[in-house]
């Protein structure tokens, strides 16, 4: 075992190793040596050299997400840093803890001209758990400190180790405790690669932070608001695989006074619930009784848990038809997304739903059985539909969601894949993940590979061509697994923007916002060693999903080429025909 010969540096990764923070990522730089060294070194740690810093930052999310524990990232100075940016802020807003850690030049060499150098200290302030900004240390190449700095304004080292200490303590809870991203910053000055066998620094013993017990506040007044509410909403959004128990489902199913609205990201799956949103909104907003099943539909109280939301749909029901109360359950953190929020309840869902009383037999409701007869009729028309049109977009994902094996993990990208995604049922065996706090097409093939690494599942990414093609570098390291699927929808351009509002067929639409292109993903999948097969109608999708999930030594794209101007039109009539 080697350690660099910088005190801060050993220090960093005694830290870590006391916490248990074992998963590092790591990108190519000089400045960033002491801590490479320092970790590649050490056998408790498993590296991941990954070039890229965007994509490292989401292959590390991906990583983060399915261990539910910090995973670290380190890189060099300068412009590095900023890259990691958007995994940072995904990590914020869906509370996956990252541990950004930063080699920075010494403070004299910030705003001089020095090469590699910017602002790093609280780069991510808006989006981020904790900074820590450590000290230089002033036992190393003590007289190229002195010689840039005053002599009565040093510090001695036992100060600076104490603070840099009590810094990355506090940063490391922050991050175990929080489920947040927290920012390491630490200057170094050359040499940079010297080692040792001997850590010069002592840690103190480590005493893991203890999580706090939740209660229910207001359990009484709660339990009333539930019992006399007949209609009651429960609206999950993005959650973790097998959190909830099946007792508690089946409470929730059985009840005729709750309808569950579930997403795709979700991961939670009952016959009587309703998982595709949109097409039991969609028919209300066409029809002529349109205020009538609003009203039919709109809660006496809203009971949400997960994360961020997709359907704008029901984003804008619950907007202009505000239940009477609206409780968000979650031990951290409640966003008030339809503006009308009423109680944060600081437990976990199971502990919720536990404490609140089933329904009485005989009780006087028929909310859930009204709608239930609503969502057979559009799940009918669903089947009837798919047999009368045309290969497109919406084909290929109910052939794609039907044929995926049983118990794979499933990456979806944004924008119009988890979208459609939402139309069509998924098996109750997948476990279903999407980047859905920022909701970017940034790193989703990146954060596919990260979450393959430790999932004994295969894993398969679906994913649109401007996601794939933006995030082409996730392609580019030795972690990818033989089992490990791509499938990409390749509708040319930016399909979504030819649903939202604004879409015209000119030159300038098609440039600037459908951003139409001719690429394929052949030559991405021979330079990364992938298997490709390319299609472009329904009867090569059937024949290909047959054989796409063998075994193979290597893994495989699977590139689905789908009419651009044709999709639109198809999935808005759809939303008419279920009318």
């Amino acid at each position: 075992m080697m350690y660099s010969n910088i005190p801060s540096a050993q220090t960093v990764v005694l830290y870590f190793k006391s916490r248990g923070i074992k998963n590092i990522v790591i990108s190519p730089g000089s400045r960033s040596a002491p801590l490479t060294l320092s970790f590649t070194k050490n056998s408790f740690f498993k590296c991941f050299s990954i070039v890229d810093e965007r994509c490292a930052g989401f292959f590390a999310l991906g990583m983060a997400q399915q261990l539910q524990e910090p995973v670290a990232l380190v890189c060099t100075s300068g412009s590095a840093l900023l890259n990691y940016y958007p995994a940072v802020a995904e990590g914020f807003y869906s509370d996956i803890p990252l541990i950004v850690v930063s080699a920075d030049r010494p403070n004299y060499k910030i705003d001089v001209g020095d090469g590699q150098t910017i602002r790093q200290k609280n780069v991510f302030e808006n989006h981020i758990g904790y900074s820590a900004n450590l000290k230089q240390d002033v036992s190393h190449v003590t007289e190229t400190v002195l010689s840039f700095s005053e002599t009565n304004s040093l510090e001695t080292q036992e100060k600076i180790q104490k603070f840099n200490e009590a810094e990355l303590a506090l940063a490391l809870d922050k991050a175990i405790l929080e489920k947040t991203p927290v920012h390491i910053n630490i200057p170094f000055e050359e040499p940079l690669y010297g080692l040792t066998e001997k850590a010069s620094v002592n840690i103190p013993d480590t005493m893991f932070p203890a999580e706090s017990s939740q209660e229910i506040d207001d359990l009484k007044e709660l339990i009333s608001i539930w019992n006399t509410s007949k209609r009651k909403m429960v609206l999950v959004g993005v959650n973790q695989p097998d959190s909830i128990e099946n007792e508690i489902l089946e409470k929730l199913a059985n009840d005729d006074n709750v309808l569950v609205f579930t997403e795709t990201t979700s991961n939670v799956h009952h016959p009587n619930f309703f998982p595709s949103i949109d097409s039991i909104i969609a028919p209300i907003e066409k029809s002529d009784k349109r205020e009538d099943l609003f009203e039919a539909l709109q809660p006496d109280l809203l009971v949400t848990f997960g994360g961020l939301i997709v359907s704008k749909k029901i984003k804008a029901f619950l907007r202009n038809y505000k239940p009477k109360t609206h409780w968000h359950i979650d031990g951290k953190k409640a966003l008030d997304t339809f503006f009308c929020l009423s109680k944060h309840i600081k437990v976990s869902p199971v502990d919720f739903f536990r404490a609140m009383p089933d329904s009485k037999p005989g009780a006087d409701g028929n909310y859930n059985s009204y709608w239930s007869r609503v969502r057979d009729n559009y799940e009918s028309k669903r089947e009837t539909y798919l047999s009368e049109i045309g290969f497109s977009d919406f084909k290929a994902f109910s052939q794609i969601q039907q044929n995926i094996p049983k118990g794979y993990q499933v990456h979806l990208a944004n924008s119009s894949t988890v979208r459609y995604s939402q139309l069509f049922p998924m098996d109750k065996s997948l476990k279903v993940f999407c980047n859905r706090g920022t909701s970017g097409i940034d790193g989703s093939t990146s954060t596919a590979v990260g979450a393959s690494i430790y999932e004994k599942s295969p894993t398969v990414l679906i994913t649109g061509d401007l996601s794939f093609f933006y995030d082409g570098n996730g392609l580019w390291n030795n972690y990818k697994n033989p089992d490990f699927r791509i499938i990409l929808i390749n509708n040319s351009g930016g399909g979504i923007f030819r649903i939202l509002p604004g879409q015209e067929d000119t030159d300038d639409f098609s440039t600037f916002f459908e951003t139409t292109h001719q690429q394929t993903a052949s030559h991405l999948a021979e330079m990364h060693g992938f298997i490709y097969e390319r299609i472009e109608n329904e009867k090569q999708l059937n024949t290909s999903l047959k054989n796409f999930y063998n075994p193979s030594e290597m893994p495989k794209i699977l590139e689905v080429v789908t009419p651009r101007l044709e999709n639109n039109k198809i999935l808005l009539s759809y939303f008419d025909f279920i009318s």
